[in-house]
């Protein structure tokens, strides 16, 4: 599909076959999600820019290569996000972070709002919205119509698992934003969970139902 990317990666799929294990326990999914999140990390910012700058080693002066820009944002849809924030963060700790609060109403699969915090100037950064499951792409897409609303322009797309329906309407409303992925799965059942799966993100990085 166009503008979507799945992250093949050996350690990336062996990680979330594990996930995806009914048996595994609270801390072994959640140490899991934080794992594979700085992994998909990698790979959603293998392109940022770089510039160059002047240092000193121990030995010579050179021009060594850094980030190019302001700090990129991590928008994590709460509360799930959360678990693929913790891990990404790990990998660029400098990054500022915004959270969206969204949950899907369970009668009417409809995103509803309950909270946002942004950095400022989100219009001169690149945010990288993070959530593990993209099912019928309702939340997802409340959450960067929010971030657009506020000024971000250059944002990308990060999920464990998709839905066929989910992607197809994520494209839809926002072309413009990539979205990066480890596995597209079949569809979604009746109860809008994606199919096989790894069941509900949240509840079982939290011990919660």
């Amino acid at each position: 599909m166009d503008g979507v990317t799945v992250i093949n990666h050996p350690l990336v799929q062996h990680k979330l076959t594990f996930m995806r294990r009914k048996e595994t326990s609270t801390a072994g999914f959640r140490r899991l999600l934080r794992e594979i999140s700085t992994l998909l990390c990698y790979e959603v910012t293998r392109d940022l820019e770089l510039t160059v700058e002047t240092i000193e080693t121990p030995m010579v002066e050179m021009e060594a290569p850094v980030l190019e820009g302001k700090k990129l944002v991590f928008a994590s849809i709460l509360r799930a996000g959360n678990g693929l924030l913790e891990g990404m963060l790990d990998l660029v700790p400098s990054a500022r972070v915004s959270h969206v609060g969204v949950y899907r109403d369970h009668e009417t699969l409809q995103p509803v709002e309950y909270y946002f915090k942004a950095p400022e100037n989100l219009s001169e950064r690149l945010v990288i919205v993070v959530d593990p499951m993209l099912a019928t792409g309702n939340s997802s897409i409340a959450a960067v119509d929010k971030l657009k609303e506020r000024g971000a322009k250059n944002l990308r797309f990060v999920c464990l698992l998709a839905a066929p329906e989910g992607l197809k309407h994520f494209r839809e409303a926002h072309p413009d934003v990539p979205i990066f992925t480890a596995s597209i799965d079949s569809h979604l059942n009746e109860q809008g969970y994606i199919v096989p799966g790894l069941g509900d993100a949240g509840d079982r990085m939290y011990g919660t139902k």
